[in-house]
């Protein structure tokens, strides 16, 4: 059901951007004002996200670890997988961030005949969206050449490593055969498999056949369907310097469908899962240091909602009966109780 919900939400999204490249009076609105909503829906609506994230009370030290915490000097401490340190918190988060650490470690389970229930490694998952990510971000850090003038350095720089083999003219950029292959992974992985099918909703397919949309049509522009470079820049340059002109006769359709499926994404982007982009430098299990042993955390709010603390020493007085029937041990003998 979720996939062909988003396949019918792609198409409709196909049939409006040809609407608005074909109908006359309709390419100022879909080359420019469209553009500018979404825009200030993007900015607006992730500030709110983050402002959201920001105002969520974390009462308590709830970092997610996987590794040895810090204890006697003689046990060696995983310094990234239990920071103890914000020196340790920078480098986990930097390893999540930049090389998905988290997802390099996750197992995938399996049931086998008896039944047996296996672990094994998945790592294409992880390679995939390492690969997607990154081409991500290669991509849109090359169209800066679209919306700056002068052209940033690090532009050209990107372009020749980007098109190191010099295959075909124009050059084909790696990242445009890897974002493919990766959006193509992640995709029927989500329909192949039945245990990720069965929890996958419209919001997991969507954004991916969103992407695809982006992704096809601007390398179908690039190798295929030429369109007016000076046009797309000098209306993208017009747009971001509040000073947008009518669009130029220039302008192909292929580039209408380019710049509505990416309204349409920054639209899409603060209401849905996308925001994780933002949201995993917000997140209480990967941005606090794990000293919980270290140092005793109270409740800030036990003032103000008048709670009493509950030390451990009154925790077993008031269990002691149930725990030592449990073979529980105590830190003190009934005998030494006053």
């Amino acid at each position: 059901m979720g996939i062909w919900f988003s396949l019918v939400a792609v198409a409709a999204l196909i049939l409006l951007g040809l609407l608005g490249a074909n109908v006359s009076g309709l390419n100022y609105i879909f080359a420019v004002v469209i553009p500018y909503i979404a825009i200030t829906l993007f900015i607006v609506g992730s500030i709110v996200r983050i402002v959201r994230w920001a105002r969520s009370p974390v009462p308590f030290r709830i970092p997610t670890t996987g590794g040895q915490q810090k204890s006697l000097s003689f046990i060696k401490q995983n310094r990234l997988d239990n920071p103890s340190s914000y020196l340790g918190v920078l480098g986990r988060m930097a390893l999540e961030v930049l090389f998905f650490r988290s997802l390099f470690r996750n197992t995938k389970a399996e049931l086998k005949e008896g039944p047996i229930l296996t672990y094994g490694a998945n790592k294409w998952l992880w390679m995939f969206s390492l690969a997607f990510h990154w081409s991500f971000l290669i991509i849109f850090l090359r169209h800066f050449r679209f919306f700056t003038q002068p052209i940033p350095f690090f532009v050209p720089f990107l372009q020749d490593i980007d098109g190191f083999f010099q295959i075909w003219v124009p050059l084909i950029y790696m990242t445009n055969a890897v974002i493919l292959a990766a959006l193509t992974y992640l995709f029927f992985r989500r329909v192949f498999d039945s245990k990720i099918r069965y929890i996958s909703l419209p919001s997991d397919y969507f954004p991916l056949l969103l992407i695809a949309g982006i992704a096809i049509t601007g390398i179908l522009m690039r190798y295929f369907f030429k369109t007016d470079l000076v046009a797309v820049k000098e209306l993208m340059l017009g747009i971001l310097s509040f000073a947008p002109s009518a669009p130029s006769e220039g302008l192909s359709l292929w580039f209408y469908l380019h710049l509505f499926f990416v309204c349409s994404l920054l639209i899409y982007f603060p209401m849905s899962k996308l925001v994780h982009m933002s949201g995993i430098f917000m997140s209480p299990t990967r941005n606090l240091a794990n000293t919980n042993r270290m140092r005793r955390h109270v409740n800030p709010w036990i003032d103000e909602l008048k709670m009493k603390p509950h030390t451990y020493e009154e925790y077993e007085d008031e269990f002691r009966k149930v725990m030592k029937g449990a073979g529980m041990p105590l830190d003190k003998e009934e005998s030494h109780v006053s």
